[in-house]
């Protein structure tokens, strides 16, 4: 399964994704030092796919929703969203929701350079 998200820039894309949540990007290196295409593998059978914004559009056959318009949240558990959303920040990501503790555990939302949102949980 691949999920695939637009970007406006591949290396902040790239930087972004290995300093927030240690993601590993795969493939041959183009001229700007990122894998093309940028791809992460995220589980034996799952990658995330980060596309430039013009050619996101060309693939899916429409416009490419404006940034803040999220259609999808992906979600990631982790140990500690404390943790996990102060490393998210420092590597620059929006703050969505700040840590909050709820009856089924804890979680958090940040959003990548591009808008994209990833909730943070712990159970």
């Amino acid at each position: 399964m691949l999920i695939a998200l637009p970007t406006g820039d591949r290396v902040a894309a790239h930087t972004f994704y290995a300093k927030a949540f240690g993601f590993e990007a795969f493939g041959p290196l183009a001229d700007d030092g990122v894998p093309e295409p940028l791809q992460f593998r995220l589980g034996d059978d799952l990658a995330l796919m980060l596309i430039p914004v013009g050619g996101f559009g060309w693939t899916v056959g429409r416009p490419v929703a404006g940034r803040g318009v999220s259609e999808v949240a992906l979600s990631i558990a982790v140990g500690d969203v404390d943790d996990a959303f102060a490393t998210a920040v420092a590597a620059g990501a929006e703050v969505v929701a700040a840590p909050e503790r709820k009856p089924w555990g804890c979680t958090a939302a940040v959003a990548d350079p591009d808008g994209h949102v990833w909730l943070l949980n712990a159970s």
